[in-house]
């Protein structure tokens, strides 16, 4: 069973733990979530396309993140989250914590903080390996793409990452 750190209103662990997705948060409570924003060394974005089978925006295109796990930091989280989901162990690559932005959600009861982080370095085809499970394919996006999708609707958390894009 994966459990979440709870987190207080000033991102601090409170030294609980909630089971993964038991969205039963109270109000000044949130768990933590990554994303990480990988560029490849010629400027283009790997983003990958969320499997049909997905209960929450099936074929949309994001990048890689999810939540760090109890006892994780965020640091280790959007590694992991990115080795799991794409084979790419960015641990050697430049960048890193850019932002983090909260979101609050009580009548679902998911609040959540969410830390951005953005690498850059050099990879190849045969460095992929998609988590089948979560990705149906991938693509090396230019900025362009990425807000194309963005405009149609079709790019999660576009709007609360896109510096990221542009760092």
């Amino acid at each position: 069973m994966e459990l979440w750190d709870i987190y207080d209103e000033k991102k601090e662990r409170t030294g609980r733990t909630m089971k993964r997705n038991d969205w039963h948060m109270k109000p000044g409570e949130y768990h933590l979530t990554v994303l990480g924003v990988i560029q490849h060394t010629d400027g283009r974005f790997l983003i990958t396309k969320r499997v049909m089978t997905k209960a929450w925006a099936p074929g949309w295109w994001e990048v890689s993140g999810g939540a760090a796990q109890a006892g994780e930091d965020s640091a280790d989280a959007v590694k992991r989250e990115i080795l799991e989901e794409t084979g790419l162990d960015v641990s050697s690559f430049e960048g890193g914590y850019l932002f983090s932005y909260k979101r609050e959600n009580p009548k679902e009861g998911d609040n959540y903080f969410v830390d951005i982080y953005r690498f850059r370095g050099d990879f190849t085809e045969d460095d992929l390996h998609l988590q089948e499970a979560e990705t149906d394919g991938y693509m090396l996006a230019t900025l362009e793409e990425i807000q194309e999708f963005a405009k149609k609707g079709i790019f999660l958390h576009y709007d609360s990452m896109k510096e990221a894009f542009m760092a």
